[in-house]
């Protein structure tokens, strides 16, 4: 090959890893008919080095490229994004389209949506907008991809001022942008989409909510339309029971339900607060984590709430969090609501002075923690402004990687299969704001890599999720209903020490820097146990339950009976329904309380000294001896088991 044709070819990477030659001015279409005419012809879009982009697009010399069809995962994406846009024509068919102005329409993980300006709607239209997005399908337009000037693009979206908000920042990197087109409808839009709106399946609107422009609570409030779409019915339907489900186990309905927590108004958005029973569950969670930290040899320490941000900026944080900080002034200084406890534990460490002997050092803290999300993204107890981490900061020799990291994954491990969840592990790589050298976080993510190696974890790679100070090992865990859940963290960090000139005195009597390693068995609390909440749907272990044990006397007559029975389980959390009403109305009360056991009391079991026993499964057994009770929750609470079967016996 002579150097004029070479300098007209690029060669890119398969996912097996083989190269492919192709025109220097082929696209991602181009590349996959060089494969095969059939992948060619069934190409739908591609993927140039991780990121989706429409098969259109242009690829480039050491490209990493995937192809992608309706048999690739991504296909449902894509169909997702061609939905956003059938939504939005539909919107401008039905209300005055001078007047809608149109913001922005991305697929998501379960479905799309679109968010619209002076647009008013509400969930009764639906149906409608529904309705005529079936009949843009069953028109099947073909979905055509246009590249434009940006002055041509500035006439084509004089009267979309959110759409040229948009074009104004892409002007700054390209000359051209691309538009999409169905039918008499266009879209300014990078893409991928399917080659025709008949190609989407089944669809189904959901709701509508409100949105700021771009997230941010100083602009306009906006209408945003959610909606799903699958490549079947059977899929949709299978879908839209497991949103329901999902519904019925809703943290903030069973919270309420419950009395366990409530987020006021008065009190402030993101700021939880937990009632006495919330309080009780949480209370359990923690003893159980400090049980793990002592057995592991972890000291508690505690941080305050506010540092000066000099801390912050010594640790990195206010260069690369400061957005997500409640910053404020006192007098001529700069303070901060703190978003991580790591910094207060690196400035205990450096307090010190220590030997190799003394290391690993292990710090806990439940530590309260504050970060600044944006309004619009405040849901329960899933996305908080305050929350708290059941933190741990170990300080330890870089011989000790290998054997910390291992007890930490195990300490997880113990701690997801207490709750018996299924559970996954990531790597998660350097993202693209961070801190330290190449050198050092190509050395933390090989010591993570390793141990993972060498205990035939299987785990994917996240490219770019790493901590801004160093890569993690992620836990991701499956609820009842089959959701995955972000939890526990283990995270090697070889650039705060650096910070904070964190030293000690090894065996050669000069000074070292020790490695950091930051974990957290849960995650947050509040994630953690709104999870908890909707994996058991408000039916928590007994070892959990807020309360787990309802003495019903079954007249006033055998009241004082139900209390001295009570105190017979005066280690449990018991309560007496006292109330003049029937027993039927108490035992619906406390299964309705999700109590996990009722004892109940009558003339009868008042003269044979014994108590009639009924767990939340409506299943009673009669003529209990008290001990023998006892002796049960004793085993089931010892054990915590997830499922009672004293009944079952």
């Amino acid at each position: 090959m002579s150097e004029s044709d070479s300098q007209q070819q690029i060669a890119v990477v398969l996912p097996d890893g083989s190269e492919l030659e192709v025109d220097a001015d082929a696209t991602v279409e181009d590349c996959a008919y060089e494969i095969g005419p059939g992948l060619g012809s069934d190409t739908i879009a591609g993927k140039l080095d991780g990121d989706l982009v429409a098969k259109e697009e242009p690829a480039y010399d050491g490209a990493e490229l995937e192809i992608i069809t309706d048999q690739s995962d991504e296909y449902l994406r894509v169909m997702r994004h061609s939905a956003a846009h059938c939504l939005a024509q539909a919107v401008e068919r039905l209300y005055d389209a001078e007047e809608v102005k149109l913001a922005i329409g991305p697929p998501t993980d379960e479905g799309f949506y679109y968010d619209f300006d002076n647009l008013d709607v509400d969930e009764e239209d639906l149906a409608d907008l529904e309705s005529e997005m079936e009949e843009i399908i069953e028109e099947d337009y073909e979905i055509e991809r246009e590249e434009v000037s940006i002055e041509d693009a500035e006439q084509r979206l004089a009267d979309e001022p959110y759409k040229l908000e948009l074009l104004e920042e892409l002007a700054e990197e390209d000359e051209t942008v691309t538009f999409y087109s169905q039918g008499e409808w266009e879209d300014l839009c990078a893409g991928p989409h399917v080659d025709s709106t008949g190609e989407i399946g089944a669809i189904e609107l959901l709701e509508i909510a409100g949105a700021y422009w771009r997230g941010d609570e100083d602009n306009t409030m906006q209408t945003r339309i959610y909606g799903t779409a699958f490549e079947d019915e059977s899929d949709l339907e299978d879908f839209l029971e497991r949103k329901q489900e999902a519904e019925k186990r809703d943290h903030r309905r069973i919270g309420n339900e419950m009395d366990l927590f409530s987020i006021q108004d008065v009190t402030g958005p993101g700021l939880p607060l937990y009632h006495p029973a919330g309080k009780t569950v949480l209370k359990e969670l923690e003893d159980f984590v400090e049980t793990l930290n002592k057995e592991a040899g972890y000291d508690y320490v505690e941080t305050p709430h506010v540092f000066k941000t000099d801390l912050w900026h010594r640790s990195g944080h206010y260069e690369n969090y400061q957005d997500d900080m409640f910053i404020f002034d006192v007098g001529d200084d700069e303070f901060g609501l703190k978003p991580m406890n790591c910094p207060g534990h690196a400035a205990i460490f450096q307090d010190h002075s220590w030997s190799y002997r003394d290391l690993p050092i292990r710090y806990a803290e439940n530590g309260k923690v504050y970060r600044k999300e944006q309004r619009g993204e405040l849901s329960g107890l899933s996305r908080v402004w305050a929350f708290t981490i059941d933190d741990g900061h170990l300080f330890i020799r870089p011989d000790q990687i290998k054997r910390e990291v291992e007890e930490i994954m195990d300490m997880i491990t113990d701690v997801l299969e207490t709750f018996d969840l299924d559970y996954e592990m990531a790597l998660a790589t350097r993202p693209e704001k961070s801190v330290g050298s190449d050198e050092i976080w190509e050395r933390a993510e090989e010591q993570l890599e390793s141990v993972l190696e060498a205990h035939g974890h299987e785990y994917e790679i996240e490219e770019g999720d790493g901590a801004f100070y160093g890569p993690k090992i992620d836990f991701a865990f499956e609820d009842a209903i089959g959701r995955s859940w972000d939890g526990p963290t283990v995270q090697l960090d070889f650039n705060m020490p650096e910070r904070f000139d964190l030293n000690y005195v090894g065996e050669d009597n000069e000074e070292h820097r020790p490695v950091m390693i930051h974990r957290a068995l849960y995650g947050s609390y509040e994630r953690f146990f709104m999870m908890l909440i909707e994996h058991y749907e408000g039916r928590f272990p007994l070892w959990l339950a807020p309360e787990q044990v309802r003495v019903l006397p079954i007249s006033d007559a055998n009241l004082g009976y139900a209390h001295r029975v009570a105190n017979e389980f005066d280690d449990f959390r018991v309560e007496v329904d006292g109330r003049d009403s029937t027993l039927e109305r108490k035992i619906r009360a406390a299964h309705d309380d999700r109590v996990p056991y009722q004892i109940i009391v009558g003339d009868n079991e008042e003269e044979d000294g014994n108590i009639s026993v009924r767990d939340r499964f409506e299943d009673q057994e009669y003529d209990v001896e008290i001990e023998d009770f006892r002796a049960h929750l004793e085993a089931e609470r010892d054990e915590q088991r997830t499922e009672p079967d004293f009944l079952q016996d």
